[in-house]
């Protein structure tokens, strides 16, 4: 039974003032002792199997801003507007008066926000509440924080106790003072925000708040977390990267680590996942938009996966030390899997499994469920009749992972994702990216910076056309200013020399549909060749310099990939022409986004000749460099 708040343990949170002055106020304040706690009061009680979260707005009456479902698998969370099912790119503002390139509250809402706290803070005085300390980050190098969140929207709170480290009531520690606050007021979201979701970032001297004015925990629990971590880290001089990462054990017991970064929606979590097979076992590699010729690969016996991290890489310095590659461990104690491609029974046996008979309750959203049966991981919300929502999910503690690594890792490779759509001659777009191209480390530097958003991204609600995730592809969830960012990502390619840099698209390979394919296969080439270093007949400067070098002939398995997975430009449905109006495409997106970093006071020189380098056409050299690197090697 969950614990109502007791004098003793709640005498053990020594701060910051407002949680203090809610532990004595509030209706009643309940500081949850267990995970399965959580589950029953989000149904509002142990013998309810479905519960609908409302507030009361006022002068809009009762919203129903979600529903849950008691599963024998875990909760089911839907919410009643589509809106609320994925991340709004622009959902963050920030309140206080510290450097930001960010939007600030009172700029975009026209009233001072130090009168919206005090209406929230009261609001909140009024409800019954659970509070929820954990350690953002871990345990080990995180921080303490705490949620403050109304008990009717205790979904919120238990999805927040998978992802971090929760704190149950009787392990508070003595004096537990938090550095962070997560407080959650939902009808505001419809009374200052017009129906939008918003997250408000407040940076104190020693203490950073954030006020969820809605439901969906993504740019909140999940990224408003991640981004009090890129605050720390930017005082600090460190990084939280935006990647998942992975150790791949060959059949023959080599291993190579792998970090894959991108925007949202760029294979992060799919590089986590065994390749998808046909129902013969072999390897769809991609089938021809034009012509609807398919081309396959066996690949018998597959590398084994030792996942690292999920989303959020941990780059702290008591890691990095002396190395020479980059340390990372995980910022998380669960990931936030979407499983938008999981449309049938079978596609992901190692995820299926671990979803539908997980041993303990799990987080699931935007995905239909009935009270008391399995919750199953293809059968999506629909956001219209027909049309499945495109961001399902799934929040999945890392300890039910097969093979998850806990300890740091040495990254060998650090992969980048772009979602990419098709190019033909008749549509020239940006498709144009072959199926890995090593990249000099200025280049990978800039890629990093513009972060391409990418094709038909299911994970936000702007999904139109070529556009930038910003900084890192973390910048929509950080709270600074994009030049220090910048510099910090920049000194840490500098600083770690051993670790090579590769770009890899999905979706589409100029005019083939290829999903998540490339990935899956560029990582067991890579794995199965370890340290060896390419020959100069293997690797060549790509016919557009923003992708580096491209690969002459790949094989994997004895099986060759066709040479125009390798060079787009050689497709007969794509050719020079349409290939090169795609890097016209790609170089203006460069130069757009990268003019404003340019212009910024601050910005390394360094970084300063590189983005010079880009805007000024420069050659696959040039960029070599300014960093020096070698393309042969290993």
């Amino acid at each position: 039974m969950a614990v109502a708040f007791q004098s003793e343990i709640g005498g053990r949170i020594v701060g910051p003032p407002e949680v203090l002055r809610l532990l004595q106020e509030a209706v009643r304040v309940i500081l949850p002792e267990t995970q399965q706690e959580l589950i029953n009061l989000a149904l509002g009680g142990t013998d309810r199997d479905y519960n609908e979260v409302i507030f009361d707005v006022p002068g809009k009456g009762p919203i129903c801003e979600a529903t849950v479902v008691r599963c024998r698998n875990g909760l089911a969370v839907n919410y009643t507007d589509p809106y609320l099912r994925r991340r709004d790119p622009d959902c963050m503002v920030v309140a206080d008066d510290r450097p930001t390139d960010r939007p600030r509250f009172n700029e975009r809402f026209s009233q001072p926000f130090s009168e919206v706290r005090g209406r929230i803070l009261d609001w909140l005085a009024e409800q019954e509440l659970i509070i929820l300390p954990f350690y953002a980050g871990g345990r080990q190098l995180g921080f303490p924080a705490i949620l403050v969140c109304p008990i009717n929207a205790a979904f919120f709170a238990a999805g927040l106790s998978l992802l971090q480290e929760s704190i149950l009531a009787k392990d508070v520690p003595e004096r537990f003072l938090p550095r962070a606050v997560v407080y959650v007021a939902p009808p505001f979201r419809h009374t200052i925000c017009d129906g939008k979701q918003v997250v408000i970032h407040n940076r104190a001297a020693a203490l950073h708040e954030i006020f969820s004015l809605n439901l969906y925990p993504g740019p909140s629990a999940k990224k408003g977390v991640y981004g009090v971590l890129i605050s720390l880290g930017e005082e600090e001089g460190w990084l939280t990267l935006h990647g998942s990462t992975v150790q791949v054990v060959t059949p023959y017991d080599n291993i190579m680590t792998l970090m894959h970064e991108g925007a949202s929606g760029g294979g992060k979590s799919e590089m986590l996942e065994y390749p998808h097979r046909e129902p013969d076992g072999r390897l769809l590699m991609g089938k021809n938009l034009v012509n609807g010729s398919e081309r396959r690969i066996t690949l018998n016996q597959g590398c084994e996966l030792h996942p690292v991290t999920d989303d959020m890489a941990l780059c702290h310095p008591s890691l990095q030390k002396n190395h020479n590659k980059l340390i990372v461990t995980d910022a998380e104690t669960a990931w936030f899997v979407r499983v938008d491609h999981i449309t049938a029974y079978g596609t992901d046996p190692h995820l299926e499994r671990i979803t539908t008979t997980p041993g303990s309750n799990l987080v699931f959203l935007n995905i239909h469920a009935v009270p008391k049966a399995t919750c199953l991981i293809w059968e999506h919300t629909e956001d219209e009749p027909g049309k499945p929502c495109p961001n399902p999910r799934v929040i999945l503690p890392r300890r039910m992972v097969p093979h998850v690594v806990n300890d740091p890792v040495a990254v060998d490779v650090r992969s980048f994702g772009v979602r990419t759509p098709p190019c033909t001659r008749e549509r020239p777009s940006y498709g144009i990216v072959g199926m890995m191209h090593v990249l000099p480390p200025a280049l990978a530097w800039l890629w990093r910076l513009v972060a391409p958003r990418g094709y038909a991204n299911p994970s936000i609600t702007d999904s139109g056309g070529l556009q930038s995730e910003g900084v890192g592809s973390y910048w929509p969830f950080a709270t600074g200013c994009r030049v220090d960012q910048a510099n910090l990502l920049l000194r840490q390619i500098v600083e770690t020399p051993g670790t090579r840099f590769v770009l890899i698209p999905n979706q589409h390979i100029g005019a083939w549909r290829v999903g998540f394919m490339p990935q899956w296969l560029v990582r067991e080439y890579l794995a199965r060749r370890g340290g060896a270093r390419f020959r100069p007949e293997q690797i060549r400067p790509a016919r557009c310099p923003l992708l580096g070098y491209a690969l002459s002939f790949m094989q994997v398995e004895g099986t060759q990939i066709p040479s125009w997975f390798l060079e787009v430009d050689t497709q007969p449905e794509v050719g020079p022409e349409a290939y090169d109006q795609g890097g016209k495409f790609l170089h203006e997106f460069f130069v757009h986004h990268l003019r404003e970093i340019l212009e910024s006071p601050g910005l390394d020189p360094v970084g300063r000749r590189i983005i010079r380098c880009c805007l000024e056409h420069g050659t696959v050299h040039d960029y070599e460099q300014l960093i020096p690197f070698s393309p042969y090697g290993g």
